[in-house]
């Protein structure tokens, strides 16, 4: 089997740029945005529809079952009714395929996985390290901020909605909390360290398990 890092990142944690750091330290591919486009040819629907149902997009599932839990009527459980129609495909289609995609790309040359809780669907997998990028909210926000250069109001909003997202898409499919430390080998506060000295702390862990 070959050798995988999972990368569970809060927004604001740096992970769209340590995660690629890490790829190429290791010599290994960096798998984001790949997913969803594979997702979409494998199901024949357009990326845009793929997108919407993402974990790591503004507007992908994880925000409609963000939305849906701030109001007191509505179950994650009952999301479905509230997806686009067009020429509807179940979520759970979505999920079935990215969760595909993910254990193919650990089965054929590996590589490290951003998000799409892929520590939760390579639990077990030997040779894979899991790793969490967090970070006080204080910290996480004052990146946020600099780095789409946002006021602090526009930055709170943003950083609320991504981490309402990414917990629900986690906690509805998974009935996990992906800021659950168990499920991780290895958790970095990515806001206290610069982006390249966690990039060294998950290649000298990857190196070790593999």
């Amino acid at each position: 089997m070959a050798g995988v890092v999972t990368i569970s990142a809060a927004f604001g944690a740096g992970g769209s740029v340590i995660g690629p750091a890490v790829a190429e330290r290791l010599g290994a591919p960096f798998v984001d945005r790949a997913i969803p486009y594979t997702v979409a040819a494998e199901i024949g629907c357009s990326l845009e529809e793929a997108l919407d149902h993402d974990d790591r997009t503004e507007h992908g599932l994880g925000r409609l079952l963000s939305s849906a839990a701030r109001l007191p009527n509505v179950t994650l459980g009952g999301m479905d009714t509230t997806l686009p129609e067009r020429g509807f495909v179940p979520e759970e289609e979505f999920l079935v395929r990215t969760e595909n995609v993910i254990k193919q790309i650990a089965e054929h040359g590996g590589g490290v996985i951003l998000g799409r809780a892929s520590q939760l669907v390579l639990a077990g997998l030997p040779g894979a390290l899991h790793v969490r990028l967090d970070g006080p909210r204080r910290r996480r926000l004052a990146s946020v901020q600099e780095s789409l250069d946002l006021s602090e109001r526009e930055a709170e909003r943003l950083l609320d909605d991504n981490d309402r997202a990414r917990t629900a898409y986690v906690k509805h499919f998974y009935r996990a909390d992906p800021a659950d430390p168990a499920l991780y080998d290895l958790v970095i506060d990515s806001t206290r360290l610069a982006a390249p000295a966690c990039a060294d702390i998950i290649v000298t862990a990857a190196l070790a398990i593999l």
